[in-house]
């Protein structure tokens, strides 16, 4: 360990081969969904608008306790098997094209006038293309996590919610999605490499320089998105809900309809503490995860 942190892993060519981004990406995005995901349960749990008042959470102690006392902690886990499939996968191609797009663009050049818009376009193309692939298992996870779900196999989830549903089930939310993250990646891949660059201008491995870049950057884009993934979540558990207006949502405008017509603003924030406990530490282990792998791979 001590001779990888001697690496200066910013001087080894910065577009090593999309193997290596694809197989780092791959593995820091499965790292960072499975150790957060019981708080991703809550979130998800605290933007449905729920009928009972078994249901509803005023917060995410309140939601820890009682979902526990009733259902078991196991119940914070259910669908995470969804992600986990598809996290490497979608991860994989996030990084790969992200580390293309960027040094295409001419971002891995040292001074480079561009270096701003080549991650922020790199940023939005990673999120197009892993969003396509992660969709349908984001889906599948939040049938999975919401109160009382018949589901406990994302296999069995994935074929009702096609039986019943259809195909478009899975993408409903596709548009909606690419409207959050492609904001949310191109302000955290921003955010990200304008912190690193100020707190690592050496560009020795630094770990602290990663945790500390990438809980902000997450943050601060978890806590702008939160108005769309609220939307987000309406529309991916819609087939869950027994409200017909929800049940019939067709798309954005109409979950910012119902959103704004249920709570008015403060609907928009729902889950936004959760939210952002989420990408805060999540982000910087998918950082950290993703600069160590690669850094790793290139070593080896």
């Amino acid at each position: 360990m001590e001779g990888l942190e001697e690496v200066e892993y910013e001087a080894l060519p910065p577009n090593a081969g999309l193997g290596v981004s694809m197989m780092a990406g791959a593995l820091a995005g499965i790292t960072e969904h499975a150790v957060m995901f019981p708080v991703d349960s809550i979130k998800t749990r605290m933007q449905v608008f729920a009928t009972s008042p078994a249901a509803v959470y005023t917060g995410i102690g309140n939601a820890f306790t009682r979902i526990s006392a009733t259902e078991g902690a196991r119940a914070l886990w259910r669908g995470v098997s969804s992600v986990i499939m598809g996290a490497g996968p979608a991860h994989a191609v996030h990084f790969g094209t992200y580390e293309a797009v960027k040094e295409f663009f001419g971002g891995n050049v040292d001074g480079g006038r561009n270096q701003w818009i080549a991650t922020s376009v790199a940023g939005a193309s990673a999120t197009i293309a892993s969003d396509a692939l992660m969709n349908p298992f984001d889906v599948i996870k939040q049938r999975m996590q919401v109160h009382k779900s018949e589901f406990r196999s994302a296999l069995t989830c994935a074929r009702t919610v096609y039986r019943n549903e259809g195909l478009n089930a899975f993408y409903i939310s596709y548009p909606t999605t690419l409207t959050m993250t492609v904001p949310f990646t191109a302000v955290q891949f921003t955010v990200y490499e304008q912190l690193k660059s100020f707190l690592n201008p050496s560009g020795v491995y630094s770990p602290t320089t990663h945790i500390i870049s990438g809980g902000l950057a997450g943050g601060v884009a978890g806590a702008v998105t939160t108005p769309l993934d609220v939307a987000k979540t309406l529309l991916q558990t819609r087939g869950s809900s027994s409200d017909p207006e929800i049940r019939n949502a067709r798309g954005l405008r109409d979950a910012f309809r119902i959103i704004w017509k249920r709570d008015g603003m403060r609907g928009f924030a729902r889950g936004l503490a959760p939210r952002v406990l989420t990408f805060m530490p999540s982000n910087a282990l998918c950082w950290l995860s993703y600069e160590f792998f690669k850094a790793a791979i290139r070593d080896h």
